[in-house]
């Protein structure tokens, strides 16, 4: 028979919950399916609610420190979207409702759309896409059915920065084309002459991040989109970082054809542990035909009696549906609680206090770590997490003895065209206090890994759980602390 397991908290008779007497007849519970005994802790509901609170305590969160992971935008989520989100009218709805009863949801969605094209500068916005990677897809769709659409099968080439976010090629692949790499120049920018190269009558276009994930705004960006649209492709711009431009600047202005937009970093919706996402798609007019449907549209005008009624309305040319519904809902609540709060000047804000913030912190570690793009950034930048004198360091080294100062280490080895990269972004959102704290921490360790580099090598001394191998625990899960018996 297996030992009772041992619960050192766990007391005899120690109760901290009573069912109340049930209001129906008792009826006998079936045979086989009750056992006579449990092995478990016995406790009070205090000693419980401690034991899980001090577990939740031990993970790292936006409510309790600063996430400098560059490419992620880990801000501050306001509380007041989960409130909105979570308003009976919106959390109890449901798709399957008849139209004229969600009338109040589809009139937030129909003026969220209106909203993101005149951010983002487009004729159209379709807000079906989960996430920002089913975005791109849709982007690339889009520009796929396009070239179709007039008959055009050579173009077969996308075009993709060798700075590109990982989802970028993967996507090309999915969509049917040859991923054709660009190289970066000595400024961090596309690779203009190599680019120029490729635009010929079998090109479909770029698929181009800016500003790009080297935190730099491309300085030839209007003779890129330039060449693309002279050789008869399309521009697709990855708005994965629209939070270092909007409200200052609006690709569609600048030329993108078609671009995502990332509800769930740059309008505010916590996205760690892999969701909620959202990635809404904005188009130029000659493009808006192809929109994922179905769209929010105003099918009968507003009388002096009546408010105008919502509808659902699939474009003539449509690459169909993108996702099931109309879009992860309680995330573009957020997104127009933010926006709708924020207001064009307060948008405006957020691109120049990112901006701000980026070369504040830059500015304060450039000297005594190695920045391999000497350039003004814009809400990020790469930095290099080693050092000549000392190179059994490594950027790994770094991000752990990170942990020792009580912070979350920043993106590690991304992009991979910077050596040991070192990605940061502070955000919008974060003080100076906060921002001086995070550079001390990086300049002291910048001394460690010269005075006592072993320091580094055995980091983190302080947390719950050692350096791990991380190779091991991601093949050879434990997904459980114990089990009965043990």
């Amino acid at each position: 028979m297996t030992e009772p397991t041992v619960f050192e908290m766990s007391s005899p008779g120690r109760c901290g919950f009573k069912f109340p007497a049930p209001d129906v007849p008792a009826a006998p519970l079936p045979q086989g399916f009750v056992r006579q005994s449990l092995n478990l802790p016995e406790l009070s509901e205090v000693d419980v609610i401690r034991h899980f609170t001090h577990l939740s305590q031990l993970n790292y969160s936006i409510d309790g420190g600063f996430y400098p992971l560059g490419s992620c935008t880990m801000k501050y989520n306001p509380k007041v979207n989960e409130e909105t989100a979570r308003l009976p009218g919106f959390a109890h709805a449901h798709p399957l409702q008849p139209i004229e009863t969600v009338q109040g949801c589809l009139a937030l969605m129909f003026e969220l759309q209106e909203w993101l094209k005149e951010i983002g500068g487009f004729a159209g916005v379709s807000l079906q896409p989960s996430a920002g990677a089913q975005g791109e897809l849709t982007g690339v769709l889009i520009i796929r059915a396009y070239h179709r659409s007039r008959g055009d099968t050579r173009r077969n080439k996308m075009l993709l920065p060798d700075s590109a976010h990982g989802t970028n090629p993967a996507t090309t692949a999915m969509a049917g084309f040859e991923v054709i790499p660009l190289p970066t120049d000595a400024r961090g920018n596309v690779d203009l002459q190599v680019l120029l190269s490729h635009c010929d009558d079998t090109l479909a276009g770029l698929m181009l991040t800016n500003p790009n994930t080297l935190g730099l705004f491309d300085e030839n960006l209007l003779e890129v989109v330039e060449a693309v649209h002279k050789a008869g492709g399309l521009v697709y711009g990855d708005g994965a970082n629209l939070n270092a431009l909007v409200g200052v600047a609006r690709p569609g202005d600048l030329g993108i054809d078609v671009m995502h937009y990332n509800l769930h970093k740059t309008f505010s919706t916590p996205h760690g542990g892999g969701g909620p996402g959202s990635g809404p798609v904005g188009v130029a007019e000659h493009l808006v035909d192809f929109l994922p449907g179905p769209l929010v549209k105003i099918v009968e005008e507003a009388t002096e009696e009546m408010p105008p009624l919502y509808g659902l309305v699939m474009p003539p040319y449509t690459i169909g549906r993108v996702k099931s519904f109309y879009g992860q809902f309680g995330v573009l609540v957020r997104a127009y609680t933010y926006i709708n709060m924020l207001g064009p000047d307060g948008l405006r804000k957020v691109a120049e206090y990112a901006v701000l913030n980026a070369n504040y912190l830059l500015s304060k570690l450039k000297g005594k770590y190695s920045l391999p793009y000497d350039r003004v950034c814009m809400h990020e930048f790469v930095l290099e997490g080693k050092w000549d004198d000392c190179p059994e360091i490594h950027a790994l080294d770094i991000a752990k003895r990170l942990m020792d100062y009580g912070f979350h280490p920043p993106t590690n080895y991304f992009p991979l065209i910077v050596h040991e990269a070192l990605m940061i972004e502070p955000t919008e959102t974060e003080s100076k206090q906060t921002l001086d704290a995070f550079a001390d921490a990086l300049l002291k360790i910048a001394e460690e890994a010269r005075a006592n580099p072993q320091v580094l090598k055995d980091a983190p001394h302080s947390t719950p759980v050692r350096r791990l191998d991380e190779v091991k625990a991601a093949r050879d899960l434990v997904l459980c602390c114990w089990t009965p018996g043990q």
